[in-house]
């Protein structure tokens, strides 16, 4: 692996971590540059968290190289421990203790030399907006400001490369992207975030993503190289008064290649959207299903995510 002068904070060949004969990460290989917010998308079970456990010095590899800031994840796992900073949904604060009291804990755990020590805490204090509740008990915290204490916490001795494992998870819509607008201004300050969600609008905020199943990496990019890429296939919006009765018909029309439940109606993968409109049209009028929408439209990440992992199963299969 190469060193610190790589223009990455964290690089990733082949990892891959078994427990016995289940194999949870399955030789994912990226490389996650300086300063950049990188997503890492996937449903529970996919392998996210076991690779941040991996990529934090907590968790050896069984094969496969890694590093992060340079340091490599077998032989220097403490020095990588004392360069990032790691924040998950069970981030443990103190819940007796105040703000400040859990901040000037972390403060030592994490090592900040005395001198700096008020400056790391007022940073803190300013950063999270938490100067008002400085003096409050953490367990009277709403779960978007014990999210905030947590991150600062994580960031105390000002490590260039952020962690931060599902950290939104249970947390209300306003308070998420309250969170995201502090992970936007650590990447602005040059820190490197590397963010684990199963929440598809968060995958928005990220520079790039990985989008993770089953141990596997399926695909990389930004979101908007993701979303224009599926596969040579358009995506069409289909809304008609019969929806399940019109996805038994959709199974049987060449072109059509799935179809998923959206909203009210059906986002339906094709290979060739006018010829795949034409058929659908002439099926559902065979079966007098009434058609009250039906237009090609651009795909969001969560259509690609789900026609990737339908991609995955029907390969499996």
């Amino acid at each position: 692996m190469s060193g610190n002068g790589s223009g990455y904070a964290v690089e990733i060949r082949d990892l891959v971590k078994a427990f016995g004969s289940f194999v949870a990460v399955d030789h994912v290989s990226l490389q996650v540059k300086k300063g950049e917010i990188f997503g890492f998308l996937g449903p529970n079970g996919a392998g996210k968290s076991t690779t941040i456990r991996m990529l934090c010095g907590l968790l050896t590899p069984t094969s496969g190289d890694a590093s992060v800031s340079g340091c490599d994840v077998r032989t220097q796992p403490e020095e990588i421990r004392r360069n990032i900073g790691y924040m998950s949904q069970k981030f443990s604060l103190y819940d007796d203790l105040t703000v400040e009291q859990n901040i000037d804990f972390f403060t030592g755990m994490y090592g900040v030399p005395r001198q700096r020590r008020q400056e790391r805490k007022d940073y803190v204090l300013e950063m999270a907006n938490l100067k008002e509740r400085r003096g409050a008990a953490t367990y009277t915290l709403s779960g978007g400001w014990k999210q905030r204490l947590a991150l600062g916490c994580a960031i105390l001795h000002d490590p260039p490369v952020l962690f931060l494992d599902e950290p939104t998870s249970g947390v209300d819509p306003i308070a998420r992207g309250a969170f995201w607008n502090l992970i936007r201004d650590m990447a602005e300050t040059g820190h490197t975030v590397f963010v684990s969600t199963h929440y598809m609008d968060e995958a928005e905020y990220c520079n790039r993503l990985a989008l993770m199943y089953r141990g596997k990496v399926i695909a990389l990019g930004t979101p908007e190289e993701l979303k224009t890429n599926l596969d040579g296939h358009a995506l069409l919006r289909l809304d008609t008064a019969a929806t399940l009765e019109t996805m038994r018909v959709l199974e049987g029309i060449p072109g059509v290649i799935e179809s998923a439940v959206f909203g009210g109606g059906l986002h339906v993968v094709v290979d060739e959207p006018e010829a795949a409109m034409g058929r659908i049209r002439s099926k559902l009028a065979e079966g007098n299903i009434e058609i009250r929408r039906l237009e090609a439209i651009t795909p969001s990440l969560e259509d690609v995510f789900v026609a990737l992992i339908e991609a995955e199963e029907r390969k499996a299969a």
